[in-house]
């Protein structure tokens, strides 16, 4: 079995250094780069399987470094700063990050916080994988395809925001897609409210 592969990235030498020695000898291997757009190099070409980024880098920030990582190549973060600030913090979230340490980093704390976001990650792509597949099952029946594309047209609505609406309502109702599908697309008078009623259920669900 390959070792687990960890893009390691931050200006100070002396962190680099000792980041990269001591999870080598934790069995990683290790990827490092001075600044942020070496790493956002490094990772695009080498795929390592999680990337360490201090925050405040020469070039481009951490925060942009992970962006890139993750839009071109897939690659999740956790993020290192000298500074517990809470914007910081925060804008690390909303950018995915699966971690956040505070300098200085002991190895003791670095490795379980690498343990625990190569999990997440893990289960954050099975759950995509999964909800790739229940979409493609969706779409690949054709009453339900049918069903989307009237509610779409009678709404003005996209594909994504009909499925996600009529996969809502048919939970709420604890019935089957399908059978909301069905009633849907059949354009009998007893099944014209039913796609306001689907319509009117969303709007008050997001709320």
């Amino acid at each position: 079995m390959f070792p687990t592969k960890i893009l390691v990235a931050d200006d100070d030498q002396f962190v680099l250094a000792a980041m990269q020695s001591g999870l080598e000898a934790e069995g990683y291997r290790i990827l490092a780069a001075h600044d942020g757009e070496t790493a956002v190099r490094i990772g695009c070409a080498k795929k390592p399987d999680l990337a360490i980024l201090d925050i405040r880098m020469p070039g481009i920030y951490g925060i942009e470094a992970a962006r890139q990582l993750r839009d071109r190549a897939g690659i999740p973060s956790i993020f290192l700063s000298a500074y517990a600030e809470k914007e910081l913090v925060e804008l690390a979230t909303k950018e995915g990050a699966l971690g956040y340490l505070v300098k200085p980093v002991m190895l003791a704390q670095l490795v379980p916080a690498i343990e625990a976001a190569l999990e997440r990650s893990a289960e954050l792509k099975r759950l995509q994988r999964n909800e790739i597949s229940l979409t493609g099952a969706i779409k690949s029946n054709r009453t339900i395809s049918l069903a989307i594309g009237i509610y779409m047209e009678r709404f003005k609505v996209s594909e994504e925001q009909a499925l996600d609406e009529v996969r809502v309502y048919a939970r709420a109702a604890r019935s089957k897609m399908l059978d909301i599908a069905k009633k849907l697309a059949n354009q009998q008078p007893e099944n014209h409210n039913l796609i306001c009623e689907v319509r009117e259920f969303n709007k008050r669900y997001q709320r």
